[in-house]
């Protein structure tokens, strides 16, 4: 692993898992030879989300709130609400969504690894 910067002015955000958000990779993933991954996650205006019910079989996430705010629900907590400076760190596998978010949202999310699967999920029964 080597020391690695990665500069705001001239990013570039590029699309990623999810249409309605546009990722910028942080350099993490080349840097760590794919055992993490770093990257900013905008909103892209207009984009709403769509809902669905997924998985990530991963070791590790974290999602930070930079800017605006997000509605995730998860199987083992519901909904929660998450604004700037707030984070969330969700368990290997557990099911989850995002339900809605602001136009101006940016999020920091660091995994563990950098490629991993999501595989769509069943609503929970609570949650059906």
């Amino acid at each position: 692993m080597r020391t690695t910067v990665s500069k705001a002015r001239g990013a570039t955000y590029d699309a990623g898992l999810r249409g309605f958000f546009a990722y910028r990779d942080l350099g993490a993933k080349e840097a760590t030879g794919g055992t993490h991954a770093a990257h900013i996650i905008r909103a892209v205006p207009g984009e709403g989300p769509k809902p669905q019910w997924h998985t990530h079989e991963l070791g590790f996430q974290l999602v930070l709130v930079l800017q605006g705010w997000v509605r995730f629900e998860y199987e083992d907590i519901g909904e929660v609400l998450l604004e700037r400076g707030d984070s969330v760190l969700q368990p290997p596998g557990v099911r989850h969504r995002e339900v809605e978010h602001s136009d101006d949202l940016e999020m920091l999310e660091v995994t563990s690894p950098a490629a991993f699967r999501t595989a769509e999920a069943e609503a929970p029964p609570q949650a059906a």
